[in-house]
């Protein structure tokens, strides 16, 4: 199983997104050198060809005259020759000195937005979330220096808004656990994108950014969900829409009962960013309901799959939910789904979309053997099918557990004599040299 990442700018990278950020310097008019050694020694440096010689030498320069009136433009210059060598850490160096120099500059602002929210997205540092965002929060505040015409102004912050925007938001998500600022943030982030501007690139992942918030428990609401699903499914690359899909028909068979509809809602979708102020999706039955149609509709129990199985015991009624469970106790099965905690004795997963979303453990895997220290899983870990390394039990007990004002109905599965199988192996082949009656001019 492909573990599904498509977060802030880490998936940028992973589609082949990526974005380099470019605002026009804010530098105007004429500024003179009057110290001729000063002077040849900015004309060498800002004229070397090589990105790396260039950066050498600014920064040269820099050192030699630390008080320099160009150094503005010098750090300016800096900050595209580290951009052109690819060294975010370098480059986000010369944009934090450019805002100790010109604390509004626009295009500084900028960088160091999007560099401190790459770096956010990679390791979920508070404190680097935090710096974003406050970076973010300045950037959308400044007004139009008097020097820059009106159309570079929307132009510049065309480009800078909606990424200002997008770093508030993933800073509520990962420091300020507030999703309903993040999902407010988003949607006036995807509004500053010409609608075509969102079919790719930051525009897209934020989409689906957006999505994915509205499945959270402080933000639920899966009829806004399904449709930026949709909306990320309709432009995601091949590999990414593959695993847009499942999360897609999982909520809208969880909110409606079955798949019906839904291909016409993708067809929706791909036309409009955000759906008509009409948009809804009819609850077919309640979850009970639809559980007891799928119990009494289902010849063989043992052929539905895992999450329509979790679905029927945590929503079900009881007769039904003990129906399935009567099939399905004592029964060895995988445990495909993310660890939340671990020790030696015990493993408990997130296996459900839910339970993942969540982050609560809907599975309790009791091991038939203590495991070694080194064997423990680290919370997070993700447990798949075979080839890769699988958790298996044996069905135990279940537990319905009541729904509470963030979470719905959901269930507790234990299972005893757990067992983790290693990671398969392909076999490699053996190329057997033909015999000499198969042998060319034999």
């Amino acid at each position: 199983m492909k573990k599904f990442v498509f977060a802030s700018v880490m998936a940028l990278a992973g589609l082949g997104l990526t974005l380099t950020p470019v605002l026009r310097a804010q530098q105007s008019g004429t500024i003179q050198i009057k110290d001729p050694a000063e002077y040849n020694a900015f004309q060498m440096a800002s004229t070397q060809s090589d990105p790396k010689a260039k950066a050498a030498a600014l920064e040269s320069f820099l050192t030699t005259y630390p008080q320099s009136v160009v150094k503005g433009p010098v750090l300016d210059m800096l900050i595209d020759t580290y951009q052109q060598t690819g060294d975010a850490d370098k480059t986000l160096s010369a944009a934090s000195r450019l805002l100790q120099v010109d604390p509004n500059n626009l295009k500084a602002l900028f960088i160091s937005v999007y560099i401190k929210k790459t770096q956010c997205g990679k390791t979920s540092d508070a404190q680097t979330c935090d710096d974003a965002a406050a970076l973010a929060r300045k950037g959308l505040a400044l007004q139009k220096p008097a020097d820059v015409t009106d159309d570079d102004w929307k132009k510049q912050t065309g480009a800078a808004f909606p990424i200002f925007h997008s770093a508030i938001a993933l800073d509520d998500v990962l420091s300020k656990k507030d999703v309903k600022a993040a999902i407010s943030e988003y949607r006036t982030e995807l509004m500053l994108y010409p609608p075509q501007a969102t079919q790719a690139g930051p525009g897209l992942v934020d989409t689906l950014q957006l999505a994915e918030a509205y499945t959270k428990p402080d933000g639920k609401d899966l009829v806004q969900a399904v449709w930026f699903y949709a909306r990320a499914w309709n432009f995601a690359p091949p590999a990414y829409k593959a695993q847009i899909e499942p999360k897609l028909e999982y909520y809208y068979k969880k909110y409606h009962g079955d798949l019906t509809g839904l291909d016409a809602i993708k067809q929706q979708a791909a036309a409009s960013l955000f759906p008509p102020g009409t948009f809804q999706i009819t609850a077919a039955a309640t979850p009970a309901e639809i559980a007891h149609k799928v119990v009494v509709e289902t010849p063989d129990l043992t052929t539905l799959n895992l999450n329509d199985k979790e679905f029927i015991l945590a929503s079900g009624s009881k007769d039904d939910a003990d129906k399935l469970w009567g099939v399905m106790k004592d029964q060895v099965t995988p445990v495909p789904g993310i660890v939340i905690s671990a020790d030696a004795n015990t493993i408990k997963m997130a296996v459900s979309q839910d339970a993942k979303d969540a982050k609560i453990a809907d599975f309790i895997v009791n091991l038939k053997k203590p495991l070694e220290e080194k064997e423990i899983p680290q919370a997070g870990f993700e447990y798949a099918l075979q080839p890769a390394a699988e958790l298996d039990g044996t069905y135990d007990s279940y537990t319905q557990v009541p729904a509470t004002a963030t979470l719905s109905q959901t269930v507790q599965i234990v299972l005893r004599e757990g067992f983790i199988q290693p990671e398969k192996k392909k076999p490699v082949p053996v190329h057997k040299k033909p015999s000499a009656a198969h042998h060319p001019g034999a």
